[in-house]
This record gives structure tokens, C-alpha cells and sequence, in this order.
């Protein structure tokens, strides 16, 4: 599974090498003429890029489901299910099916009598809690002995399948891998059948897992501390407010009926999407889809979190005192990213604060040397809901985050006052295509593209339109959502001051 925190994928910029030349020849026409999809009659996606450059193809599978759609008391159970997506079916990872499954229930029974004895609070019977305690982990052992570790990892692994991966965003959860072109068939069959016949054992082994994650990204962590404390503090009212690791509290009492609920809800063939790209011809993949996905029920698609987020008031602020090196994080509250102004948005962070020669690195980090690292994203935590346009820093050695603050809020304000240059507006369209274009680089990069774009837009065909956003967008239209979205009412604020550790 991915390690790195969700909150870190917006501090990760990369520099782009040539993307003038790389723009220039990059044919989108041909790419998407390679291109074909369909949907089978329960509702499922598929999307299919025959490239017949190598024997190799990569599989990608979407879930329009992510860490906001945890329900209320079970928060971080959409990452915990993608951990649970490896465990296996009834034929895959157990040695005998029913007697593990009779096993299960017997661990979860035990478990159900811990928690309920807990939840009682000051009147648990602490002595019955060591009792049921003791007998969950003793059911835990038994259902262990039909347990075959890793047996989906190895199968890929030994078929020469390479990059076995996932991701849990606040958005989507992701399933990913690599493979020879001649085994393409293993891979319907094996991520159909996690989806069509899952079994969901070693659970709460794998929620201790998650909790020492959850001890090691974020309490153990001053930045994990901050950023859970600023999105608690930015959100009132939307889960986008709530870490996608979950509530410690919470992980201590999910229980497995409740994964398997979460499951039957957003697992089902409407909420999902499926690309292939490589070696394959699409006339194959419809067949192997139709006949492997094809079983997966029907069941409606979810529907989309009603909540929204009211209009901020005035500004927040949470500052936290801790022995560790000081940052500062402010966030404005935007548009999801279906509305207008997003190519507008994402060309005001890129001329804000991406990459070494954006005007924050520029004047914080060259210049005045207030900084080690700065930057500016436009979508934090999620895009799919109203979020956040985000600046950061990290302030360099006796420099404060309240210093870097004071100059960061007065480049946005001189930012602000009149359009920025045409060459620059240029600048930023080169590298926005270029961008683009390495993502779509690689069989990998362009199946989790397509397969994003058909969740966000219910049409895959808009990655090819992208570039005609991005010509459209003008200086104008970058100075009008500065000073639209920047506001001082619509900030929040967070950082660390540096305290002596005594």
C-alpha cells in the first residue's frame, strides 16, 4: 500500500525538464485515437489504450470512494479497506474457506462482547474486559492456521506482475499493478474477485496496522499534528475537516460488519472504473471484462456527500507550541474542481508558489533567505468537494512562521493589484501542458489519468480537451481569483512556534 501521507501528495512539485519542447511533441490526436470504452450492463467502466510498443500492460482500477465518505464513528475505514482489498477471496489466501470462515465469526463474537463492554465507559466491569480480551486474541490465533500469508502479492509477483500498489485519497481509493500481456487474464480474474468474493480476514490486525501509522504520520509527527489540527479547524462542517487516517478512537472500534457494510455500499460495479493500457487489443479486454466483472451485481452508485461547507466568516487560526522546527500553512477556501475557475486556480498556484522560479521561492527562499521551502497548491485536501488553495513554509533557522506569514500575505497582496505579465502567463501554460503530458508519460500515469477523469467528469475524452482550459485561461483571469478567493475573511491559518523543549 502507499506510505506517504495524503497531505504530503500537495507538498510533493516536480521540475519539469524542456517543457516547451515536450508540449510541442506530444501528439494528443494519436494517443487518443488509440482509445476505446464501454460499460458493461451492471454499470461497470471500462477503458481501454492499446500500445503495442512492449509485451507489458498496466491495469488500473478506481473506486469512486475515499477517506470524506467514512461514516460518522468509522473514520479511516476507507483506508483500512484498501488494506483489506489484499487479503484474498474464498480461493485466494486461505488454506480451508469454511473453517475460516467459522472462524471469523468466532472473532468477531469475542470482539463484539470487548467492545460493547468498553462502551459502557466508567461502568465496565474491567475484569470481564480482560476476560473478553483475552478470548478474542485467543480466537484471533485459531482463525490464524487458515490464513495463507501474501498469497495475492505472490501470485502477481510470480506471474511477473511488478508495482502491486494502492492509495486511499480523500476522494478515491486506487488499485494498481503491472504485468506481462500474456497474463492479462490473471489480472481480471484476480481484482475481479477481490470485489466479487472478498474475504475480510486478519482485520483487526491490520487495523493495529493502521493505528501505528496514524502514531507514526501524525502524533509522533509535529506536521502531521498541524495539518490534522488546520483541516479540523478550515472544515466545520465537511469530512474534508477530518485526517483520512481516522480517529484513533474510532480505528479502536470499527468492527469488521461495519468494512463489510462500507464495501457493499461503495464497491459495487457503478462506483467503479477500470483502465487498461499496453500491450492488448480492446476487443480481448471487453471479453475478459464481460466475463469476469461482468458477475459483480448491479447496485446503484452512491450518492455524493450532501454536506457543504458554509461561508467562512472572518479568519482562523490554530497555532501550536512544539520543540520542532517551526511551518506555516494557509489555506483559502475555493471551488471544487469542476467549476470554471479551476485552470485559472491552478495557474495562480503555479505562478504563486511551484517550483524554484515561482515568486514565493523566488522572494522567500533566494532573496530574503526567510525560508528553506515554500510553495502553493491549488486543491488540498480533496478537489471532488469545495476545498482549499494552499500556501506553505518552512521558515529558515530563527526566522518564525509568523515572519514568513507577514511576507507571503503581502506578495499575494501586491499579486493582487495588477495582471501579471503576458510572458509569464506563457510561462505558466508551457509548463501546465508539460505537466500534463508527463503524466500521461508513462502506461501507469495514463491509465490512473483516464480512469480519474472518467470518476471526475463521467467522460475520459475531457484529458484531451484539458489543453484548450489551459490556452483559454488569460492574466485577467488569474488576478480575478486572487482577489475573488485570497481574502482575509476566507483564510485559515495554521503553524508551529518553536518553544524550548524543557
Amino acid at each position: 500500500m502507499l506510505k506517504k501521507p495524503v497531505w504530503m501528495i500537495g507538498l510533493l512539485v516536480a521540475c519539469l525538464v524542456c517543457p516547451v519542447a515536450q508540449a510541442q511533441t506530444f501528439d494528443f490526436a494519436s494517443v487518443k485515437e488509440k482509445i476505446t470504452s464501454f460499460e458493461l450492463d451492471n454499470g461497470l467502466r471500462v477503458i481501454v489504450m492499446e500500445d503495442h510498443s512492449a509485451p507489458v500492460v498496466t491495469c488500473v482500477t478506481l473506486a469512486d470512494v475515499g477517506a470524506a465518505d467514512d461514516p460518522k464513528g468509522a473514520t479511516g475505514l476507507a483506508h483500512v479497506f484498501e488494506h483489506m482489498a489484499f487479503k484474498g477471496t474464498t480461493e485466494v489466501g486461505t488454506n480451508d474457506a469454511e473453517a475460516e470462515r467459522v472462524a471469523l465469526n468466532e472473532v468477531d463474537d469475542a470482539y463484539y462482547a470487548w467492545r460493547a463492554e468498553v462502551l459502557k465507559a466508567h461502568l465496565a466491569d474491567s475484569a470481564l474486559l480482560q476476560e473478553y480480551w483475552d478470548q478474542f486474541k485467543a480466537a484471533e490465533e485459531a482463525a490464524d492456521q487458515y490464513v495463507v500469508t501474501n498469497e495475492f502479492g505472490k501470485i502477481v509477483e510470480t506471474n511477473g506482475g511488478v508495482g502491486l500498489n494502492a492509495g486511499t485519497a480523500s476522494d478515491f481509493t486506487i488499485y494498481f499493478f503491472s504485468l506481462p500481456s500474456n497474463r492479462v487474464e490473471l489480472w481480471f480474474a484476480l481484482e475481479s474477485g477481490r470485489f466479487y468474493d472478498p474475504v475480510i480476514r486478519e482485520f483487526y490486525k491490520e487495523i493495529d496496522v493502521v493505528k501505528e501509522e496514524r502514531r507514526m504520520r501524525i502524533e509522533s509527527n509535529p506536521f502531521g499534528r498541524l495539518f490534522e489540527e488546520f483541516l479540523g479547524v478550515a472544515f466545520e462542517a465537511h469530512p474534508y475537516g477530518i485526517s483520512g487516517i481516522g480517529h484513533m478512537s474510532d480505528l479502536t472500534m470499527i468492527t469488521r460488519d461495519e468494512a463489510e457494510r462500507f464495501f457493499d455500499k461503495y464497491y459495487v460495479p457503478s462506483n467503479l472504473v477500470v483502465a487498461v493500457v499496453g500491450d492488448v487489443k480492446a476487443k480481448d479486454v471487453k471479453k475478459l471484462a464481460k466475463t469476469y466483472f461482468g458477475r459483480l451485481p448491479a447496485s446503484p452508485k452512491p450518492e455524493r456527500i450532501g454536506t457543504v461547507e458554509p461561508p467562512q466568516l472572518g479568519e482562523r487560526r490554530v497555532t501550536i507550541p512544539d520543540a520542532a522546527q517551526p511551518i506555516l500553512i494557509m489555506g483559502y477556501h475555493r471551488p471544487a474542481e469542476t467549476h470554471a475557475d479551476n485552470p485559472a486556480l491552478n495557474a495562480l498556484a503555479d505562478y504563486l508558489g511551484q517550483g524554484r522560479t515561482s515568486l514565493l521561492y523566488e522572494k522567500l527562499v533566494k532573496q530574503e533567505k526567510m525560508a528553506v521551502q515554500v510553495g502553493a497548491f491549488p486543491s488540498f485536501p480533496g478537489s471532488k468537494y469545495p476545498h482549499l488553495f494552499a500556501v506553505y513554509a518552512v521558515p529558515s533557522q530563527d526566522v518564525t512562521a509568523a515572519d514568513c506569514e507577514a511576507e507571503i500575505l503581502s506578495e499575494i497582496e501586491r499579486l493582487k493589484e495588477e495582471p501579471i505579465p503576458a510572458e509569464e502567463v506563457e510561462f505558466i501554460k508551457a509548463r501546465a501542458k508539460a505537466d500534463l503530458i508527463n503524466e500521461l508519460s508513462s502506461r501507469q500515469g495514463m491509465a490512473i489519468q483516464l480512469a480519474a477523469y472518467e470518476t471526475a467528469y463521467n467522460d475520459w475524452e475531457r484529458l484531451f480537451t484539458e489543453l484548450d482550459a489551459i490556452n483559454a485561461v488569460t492574466a485577467e483571469d488569474i488576478l480575478r481569483v486572487a482577489n475573488e478567493y485570497l481574502t482575509d475573511k476566507n483564510r485559515t491559518v495554521g503553524s508551529i512556534v518553536t518553544v524550548d523543549e524543557s
